[in-house]
């Protein structure tokens, strides 16, 4: 058996379900593709083990390197749908990926995650777009059982921001972000909240804490404990520091739009 094919049989096996076999045949093809087969050394998928990465950049808080792996593929995929909800490929998409890549893994994840979006476009079109996204809601399903709440959150962050990168987030977007939210076995309210943050305006704060204007100020505090409990930094340490960094970025937006509420509130 060729080099590629066993390391992807191997991640497979380690993901386990549909999320697995997609695992295996996308990253052992590229394997078998970089190496020429079993003469090779594998370069591909460095971003998935352990590495310079994980015991050079992180310091004392090293990641758990399974939970890692498992995360970056699963975000590929779920990119994968999301990219591809409208029917088409932005720049700005692919770009804010690449970015996305590089600041929470590592400039080599950039290289060899752009192949596996590739790979995945592929998979899609072989696979049509219904039969893709069977395939995504039972990995998304697997997700829901392997990652804790807050990761899965995280996860729904970086698609938010991958939909929002060329400043227009169409139905069609809008409406895969909510299947993989629900798939997910998120709150249906975790959509319309994230893709409010970083907004200027009090009505988008609101959103943000998912309650109406009209709320009471009991309910408004109740509503950011929740958020403030569920989106913690901390749900998602075992990821790296990186992605801890993306959490607290995302917190702090949070935090903007709860002040934004609770000036206008006067608490």
């Amino acid at each position: 058996m060729a080099y590629g094919s066993w390391i992807g049989g191997f991640i497979g096996y380690m993901f386990g379900g549909s999320l697995g076999a997609l695992a295996g045949l996308i990253l052992g093809g590229l394997f078998d593709l970089v190496t020429g087969g079993s003469s090779g050394q594998a370069r591909l998928g460095s971003a998935f083990s352990t590495d310079e990465n994980i015991s050079g950049s992180y310091g004392r808080r090293r990641p758990n390197v399974n939970q890692r792996g498992s995360f970056l593929f699963s975000l590929l995929v779920l990119t994968a749908y999301i990219i591809k909800a409208d029917g088409r490929v932005m720049h700005s998409e692919m770009e804010m990926v690449r970015q996305m890549l590089r600041q929470n893994f590592g400039e080599q994840a950039v290289r060899e995650g752009e192949q596996i979006l590739l790979r995945l476009f592929d998979e899609q079109k072989r696979q049509g777009a219904n039969g893709f996204r069977q395939t995504v809601q039972k990995c998304c399903a697997e997700m829901a059982m392997g990652m804790n709440y807050g990761q899965r959150l995280q996860l729904l962050n970086f698609l938010v921001m991958v939909a929002k990168a060329d400043g227009n987030v169409p139905q069609s977007e809008i409406q895969a972000l909510r299947d993989v939210s629900g798939w997910m076995r998120l709150q249906p309210k975790e959509v319309d909240s994230m893709l409010n943050l970083g907004g200027d305006t009090l009505e988008e704060a609101y959103k943000v804490l998912g309650v109406s204007p009209q709320a009471s100020d009991d309910e408004v505090k109740k509503a950011y404990r929740r958020l403030a409990l569920e989106h913690h930094p901390d749900k998602v340490s075992a990821l790296g520091e990186d992605v801890r960094r993306a959490a607290e970025k995302k917190f702090q937006e949070i935090n903007a739009a709860k002040d934004k509420i609770w000036k206008a509130r006067g608490l």
